[in-house]
């Protein structure tokens, strides 16, 4: 039984049109039956009581056979003469009614001695008061009554010449089983014709809504396309046969081919737009390259100088070379994001994911010195590797930077102290990826800020430290570097347990193992 409350699962278009159509005959086939049953009915029963009339008008004549002598057994019968001559249909039955009860009766019946002739025998005791109380409650014409024993019976009552009351009856079963057996014929032909139509409606509902099942395709297909980013060609069109606004379907089709060329001109004007920006990006990042260096060329030279320069001069020096290093790192970072926005090829070759790890972690661990060399204060870096070669078809200069970064941003972002494992999974037979993770115990990345940390320029709150600046840039590199390499990168955090997650498809050393 369906839960309350959970909505049924909806009927398709087809469904619906073939029980509309299957449900539409029923009711025709059902007023068409109904209409020829009452008038089958009405002309049989018609049929009847034109013969129970002409009965009863012998009774009331009480007719006998010239000149030919009747039966023994209705000789002395009276007003009942006519049940015994010939010519009635078995059941036919006379009855004498005086003061309300039946004082005389015959009814014909078959001979079971010879099964070609018939006889006549009195009515019961039940079967005269049942025929008794329909006399007393008919009135003209002829009256439908049951007569236990009997069956059903079409009764009329008469006078005759010398002021007797006649009943006249007739069976009424025959009548009854030909009005049954149309009725059943009827049920069985508009069963079997709903069955043929629905079979017939589903087959041409069905080629009647393959246009449309084409044009749902067509949108199917247009939903699966990567229209998010990149240079996208949106070439998917509703067929021109499915396109014709004569029509129901071809109207669809023709208002989904005009959306579809909309959002075709839409996505090449931002493309155009994207394009744009990016060759700017890349225009200027490359520009400011040169002066850039030259700033900081010119501030250690004179800071080197054999000129004496006071305290004010030497601090300001020294924060032009600074900020002059940190505005080349954003550049080459901007630079790099242009170059990968763009599409440019990467350089493929089989790499073992552990050795980069180590040489990343060295180099992370160089940087996380503190000021005077010490090691009491900085960063604890650990390393879990396995024991079988992590090997992907990677890039691997672009590899070395996702680590470093990652790298960089838990150096960053976390206070002195703090643990950070870098570990790698070689890729299983359930597994067909090798997993990178750099893990730290620090504070965590805000709640609010966690899904942005991919972004460009996504700045974290204060609770991470800053100590060593941060560009903004380089988690939105890893994710670019990654997907480029059809990786995956994820992030999950709450206070003590960070982790990155970079997943890269195996390579072919690995997949020459299976």
């Amino acid at each position: 039984m369906r839960p309350a409350g959970r909505p049924g699962r909806p009927w398709t278009l087809r469904t619906r049109l073939v029980v509309s159509a299957v449900s539409l005959i029923a009711v025709v086939a059902a007023v068409i039956g109904t209409v020829t049953a009452i008038a089958f009915q009405s002309y049989m029963y018609g049929k009847l009581d034109d013969q129970l009339h002409s009965i009863a008008e012998r009774a009331e004549r009480a007719e006998r056979p010239p000149g030919a002598p009747l039966p023994v057994e209705i000789q002395d019968a009276g007003p009942l003469v006519f049940v015994g001559m010939g010519g009635q249909p078995l059941g036919t039955i006379g009855a004498v009614v005086a003061d309300g009860s039946v004082t005389e009766s015959k009814v014909v019946v078959e001979d079971t001695g010879k099964r070609t002739q018939v006889s006549t025998r009195a009515l019961t005791g039940a079967e005269s008061r049942a025929l008794a109380a329909a006399g007393a409650e008919t009135g003209p014409g002829a009256h439908g009554v049951g007569l236990p024993g009997l069956g059903s019976y079409r009764v009329e009552a008469v006078g005759t010449s010398d002021g007797t009351t006649v009943l006249v009856a007739i069976s009424a079963d025959e009548v009854r089983s030909d009005l049954t057996a149309l009725i059943l014929v009827e049920v069985c032909v508009t069963a079997a014709g709903l069955v043929a139509a629905g079979i017939a409606g589903a087959a041409m509902v069905g080629v009647a809504l393959r246009p449309l099942h084409r044009v749902a395709a067509t949108a199917t297909r247009v939903s699966e396309l990567p229209l998010h980013s990149g240079e996208v060609d949106l070439a998917e069109r509703v067929p021109v046969a499915e396109a014709d606004p004569r029509t129901e379907v071809g109207q669809v089709g023709a208002a989904l081919n005009r959306m579809l060329g909309h959002v075709g001109s839409a996505l090449e004007a931002r493309q155009e737009s994207e394009t744009r920006v990016r060759q700017f990006v890349a225009d200027a990042s490359h520009e400011l390259r040169t002066p850039l260096a030259s700033i900081r060329g010119y501030a250690e030279l004179t800071r080197r100088g054999r000129e004496d320069t006071g305290p004010d001069t030497r601090h300001a020096l020294g924060r032009i070379e600074s900020e002059a290093q940190r505005m080349t790192g954003m550049v080459e970072d901007l630079l790099l994001l242009a170059r990968l926005d763009a599409g440019r090829p990467l350089s493929y070759e089989s790499t073992d994911l552990s050795p980069l790890v180590v040489d990343a972690v060295s180099d992370a661990r160089a940087a996380g010195r503190s000021g005077d060399g010490a090691w009491g204060e900085e960063h604890r870096w650990r390393l879990e590797l396995p024991d079988v070669p992590a090997s992907v078809r990677a890039d691997p200069t672009r590899l070395h930077q996702v680590l470093v970064n990652l790298l960089a941003n838990a150096l960053t972002h976390t206070p002195p102290g703090t643990t950070v494992t870098a570990r790698v999974r070689a890729a299983g037979a359930d597994r067909p990826w090798v997993t990178l993770e750099v893990h730290d115990d620090g504070p965590g990345i805000a709640a609010d800020l966690l899904p942005h940390v991919f972004e460009r320029f996504a700045r974290g709150d204060a609770s991470r430290s800053r100590n060593a600046g941060s560009t903004g840039l380089g988690l939105a590199i890893v994710q670019a570097v990654v997907a480029a390499h059809d990786g995956r990168v994820e992030v999950r955090s709450v206070p003590g347990n960070t982790i990155f997650s970079v997943r890269i498809p195996a390579g072919p050393v690995y997949a020459g193992k299976q």
